[in-house]
């Protein structure tokens, strides 16, 4: 099966590609990263029609997002919004017109109004569900990242911890959220893509660990690992969530389930930076 992955050089795709790979999978990579002609906000793109022409499923993960420090910046702007508004409109034409199954990588914050990232991907939901596709709603999945300026949480302690042995906090810590090993929810997209149409369109599958950690806590267990690190919280509470909270539905269970305990996933993030 000849598998297009739409963001391919994101933290989710990136490891997705090199599973597939080490598998020995047929796998097609499209990502404005590798080249200007591979911006899906182009309407009517020649390269990505081709692309679909050849796929035979599509993950749909590419989406201009980062961690908490990046969406508190930006997801009020004008270009973060017109990035995404443009980038779905011309993806999901071109998913209709191909009529390829495809996974659309949603957010558990697809719920929250009060941020326009969680609308955003409401939107796609919605265009999703037009289509019969599926939607995934990922929650806080965590691997190797390139662009600092969109690292999330886990990889900014990492670097902080290794630098400076201080790990300045954007927050009081309190605050909880499950994590994901990248390589779990590699497993666990091919696995739905395996089960496609035998998944109920209207099962809620959301994919992380089912383990609640707070931010407090993943400070302490980089920290750990990096013998004499600081911890420095603010008294700031969180202000992307703004204390709403979650509950998983466990409908993807029936397909997957995580592998990879959060202390296990950080040593190895770890380990792939700085071997």
């Amino acid at each position: 099966m000849n598998t297009l992955v739409l963001g391919s050089n994101g933290q989710i795709g990136s490891e997705l590609i090199r599973h597939m790979r080490s598998k020995n999978m047929l796998v097609q990579e499209f990502d404005i990263k590798r080249g200007p002609e591979e911006d899906l906000r182009i309407p009517d793109n020649k390269i990505l029609e081709k692309s679909l022409s050849q796929a035979h499923f599509v993950f749909f993960l590419a989406f201009d997002v980062g961690g908490s420090k990046y969406l508190e910046r930006f997801q009020k702007t004008a270009e973060f919004l017109s990035n995404n508004l443009r980038l779905m409109e011309n993806t999901f034409t071109a998913l209709k017109n191909s009529g390829k199954p495809f996974v659309f990588a949603s957010t558990q914050m697809s719920n929250m109004s009060h941020s326009p990232y969680g609308v955003l991907k409401a939107i796609g939901e919605a265009y999703t569900r037009s289509l019969n596709g599926l939607i995934v709603k990922f929650w806080n999945t965590y691997g190797i990242e390139h662009e600092e300026d969109k690292a999330h949480v886990i990889t900014d302690f990492i670097n902080a911890a290794a630098k400076s042995r201080k790990i300045h906090m954007r927050t009081d810590g309190t605050e909880e959220r499950q994590f994901l090993h990248a390589e779990d929810c590699s497993r666990c997209l091919l696995a739905l893509r395996d089960n496609y149409n035998n998944i109920p369109r209207d099962k809620e599958l959301h994919v992380t660990s089912f383990e609640w950690n707070s931010i407090l806590e993943v400070a302490k267990k980089v920290a750990d690992l990096f013998p004499g690190t600081e911890i420095i919280p603010t008294k700031q509470s969180d202000s992307v969530q703004k204390g709403v909270k979650n509950e998983p539905d466990q409908a993807v269970l029936e397909y997957w389930a995580p592998k990879i305990r959060l202390a296990e996933g950080i040593k190895k993030i770890i380990n792939e930076m700085f071997s």
